[in-house]
Parts: C-alpha cells; structure tokens; sequence
C-alpha cells in the first residue's frame, strides 16, 4: 500500500480559494488512481473528484463541483492537487485523499485501498 499525507486545509472565506495536496510515499504512485473524498460532521463521507494514473482523465461528483474544484497529479513529485474555488460554507469538511491500485473512474470509498488522514477545510460565510 501506499502511504498518503493530506495538507493544505485551512480557513477561508467564501468565495476563496484552497489548494490541498496529497503527497505519497513509494516509487509506484504512478500506477495508483487516486481521489479526493469530503466528510462534513454528521454526514457521510462523499466523493468529490477522482484523477487517472497517468493524470489525463479526471471526473467529479457532479458538474456543480467540476465548475469550482480542480484535480491533477504531479506523478514525478509524487503528489495530487485538489483546487478548491468560489468557496462555499457547504464544502466545510475534513478532506481526504484516497488510492485505488487497480481500476479507474471509482467513485465508491471502498473501492479505495489507503487513505490519508485527512486536511479540515472551514469556509467561513
């Protein structure tokens, strides 16, 4: 399994702009898709955007949040980026990144095989 390290959380306001990252260990992270999932308190953890191996196809949870967030990997730096923009209050949550070693297009948390720990993202209104 690969190893994974979110960072990037924080406070801001709404309307404002975030970038997390995802940095992970191991000299594979290229044969990984990866993800990006969001769990607010008292709700279930959700998808939010997924990217390919080799970084050419991402997908969304919906168009909403293809119009706001931005996934992208670096394979040489071993990293994945989520862009967040236009803020909301509603994308309060603890974010994670997660990597599936086989299969592609996964929107399911258990299609994931390792999970980071998670970076906590507060939009403030």
């Amino acid at each position: 399994q690969v190893q994974l390290v979110e960072s990037g959380g924080g406070l801001v306001q709404s309307g404002g702009s975030l970038r997390l990252s995802c940095a992970a260990s191991g000299r594979t992270f290229s044969s990984y898709t990866v993800g990006w999932f969001r769990q607010a308190p008292g709700r279930e953890r959700e998808f939010v955007a997924g990217v390919s191996r080799s970084g050419g196809s991402t997908w969304y949870a919906d168009s909403m949040m293809k119009g706001r967030f931005t996934i992208s990997r670096d394979n040489a730096k071993n990293t994945v980026y989520l862009q967040m923009n236009s803020s909301k209050p509603e994308d309060t949550a603890v974010y994670y990144c997660a990597a599936a070693r086989s299969g592609s297009f996964y929107r399911q948390a258990q299609s994931f095989d390792s999970w980071g720990q998670g970076t906590q993202v507060t939009v403030s209104s």
